[in-house]
């Protein structure tokens, strides 16, 4: 399909919550889920939600291999979350260094819980319910943040954790922009 123009931080349409998608197996939610994944792939992302892309639905893709703009992450299959409802299952707050396709360039330490439950529907609205952890489920929590105009910068808790990728992390500055 396209890989889109994706939106950066500080256009207000990131802060808007997201609508309910209301009809599955359309041929539009399949074109917007080839453009997400076209985009994610061509950024070298981990996910990317249907607001980065000014589609403003509850869609996110994610899914990791191998990731140069995240060498040490371990795998996470190829996802496609409609509609989705989180429930941490375990209280516990993991901080981890997190970048954004919206905010390019740039990394911060943020607080996620440490396993989450996630359920919804794939393009087909068949439903999904799984339990994760670890990048996983700091993933799908970033991801879905974005269904609620929320960027991850609004949950560092500590500025001084929050900076450009070239100066934080070297290594990865090639691969980040």
């Amino acid at each position: 399909m396209a890989v889109r123009e994706v939106l950066r931080m500080g256009d207000p349409r990131l802060l808007e919550r997201a609508r309910p998608v209301e009809r599955f197996d359309t041929p539009e939610l399949h074109a917007l889920v080839q453009d997400l994944r076209d985009t994610m792939q061509a950024l070298n992302g981990a996910g990317i939600a249907a607001p980065q892309i000014g589609v403003g639905l509850q869609v996110v893709i994610f899914g990791l291999t191998r990731n140069p703009r995240y060498p040490d992450a371990e795998e996470v299959p190829f996802t496609v979350l409609v509609n989705p409802e989180l429930t941490p299952t375990d209280e516990t707050l993991e901080e981890g260094w997190e970048g954004c396709l919206s905010v390019p360039g740039m990394r911060g330490l943020v607080p996620r819980y440490r396993s989450v439950r996630y359920r919804g529907y794939d393009v087909q609205g068949n439903a999904i319910d799984r339990t994760v952890s670890g990048f996983h489920a700091r993933v799908v929590q970033h991801e879905c943040d974005h269904l609620n105009g929320i960027l991850y910068p609004m949950r560092i808790r500590d500025l001084t954790k929050f900076g450009f990728t070239e100066v934080l992390f070297p290594d990865l500055a090639a691969v980040d922009d």
